[in-house]
C-alpha cells in the first residue's frame, strides 16, 4: 500500500458492491465513494422515495466519515446523482436536514440509471480534522 493514500473501510456502512474502497484518505482529504441506499446489515436497497433513499445515502456516508475520524459536517463537496430530477425538491429537503449550517459545495446530476435500481447516489470529499 502506498503511503500517500490509505483506503478506509467502514464497518457501519454497507459492503462495497464492486472493486472499490469505501473511501481513500490522501493529502488531508477523504474521498468517499458514492453511497446508494443500501441497508448496512442486509445489503438490500431501502427507501421507497428519493428522499428516503437520500437520507440512507447520507447515513451511509456518515458511517464512512466516522471510520476515518471525521463527520459529514467536514464535507467540502458532495455530488448527488438522481434518476429523476423531478424529485429534486424532496431530495434537497432531506439533504438539507443533514447540513443545517455551512453546507458543503454540491453538484446535482441527472443520470439514466444507478446500481441496484437506486434512485439516488451521493458521494463526498471530506476535510479530515487536523
Amino acid at each position: 500500500m502506498s503511503q500517500h493514500r490509505e483506503p478506509v473501510t467502514a464497518l457501519g456502512a454497507p459492503a462495497a458492491i464492486g472493486p472499490y474502497s469505501h473511501a481513500v484518505r490522501a493529502g488531508g482529504l477523504l474521498f468517499c465513494s458514492g453511497q446508494i441506499a443500501l441497508d448496512p446489515e442486509s445489503g438490500e436497497l431501502v427507501g421507497d422515495t428519493a428522499a428516503e433513499q437520500a437520507r440512507r445515502c447520507l447515513e451511509n456516508l456518515g458511517a464512512v466519515c466516522a471510520a476515518a475520524g471525521a463527520g459529514l459536517a467536514d464535507a467540502v463537496r458532495t455530488t448527488v446523482y438522481m434518476t429523476d430530477l423531478g424529485a429534486f425538491a424532496e431530495v434537497n429537503a432531506a439533504y438539507g436536514s443533514f447540513f443545517e449550517a455551512d453546507p458543503p459545495a454540491r453538484v446535482a446530476i441527472g443520470v439514466a440509471a444507478l446500481p441496484k435500481g437506486a434512485q439516488v447516489e451521493i458521494d463526498a470529499v471530506v476535510a479530515l480534522p487536523g
